[in-house]
């Protein structure tokens, strides 16, 4: 796995955690910035053809 690859996977890893924690804390603000910032991730991810699986929250 590339650099690249690593680095984008702990992004969206990170992203899916503070999303998480966001909902936990009723934060609805900080829910749609990091929803905003995984689809991104996302959308990276499958622009350069790096596969994510099933985390998608």
């Amino acid at each position: 796995m590339d650099a690249f690859t690593t680095g984008l996977l702990q992004r969206i890893r990170a992203t899916e955690s503070d999303l998480t924690r966001a909902r936990e804390t009723g934060d609805d603000f900080l829910v749609e910035v990091e929803q905003s910032e995984l689809d991104d991730l996302h959308r990276l991810a499958a622009e350069h053809g790096v596969e994510v699986g099933a985390t998608r929250v």
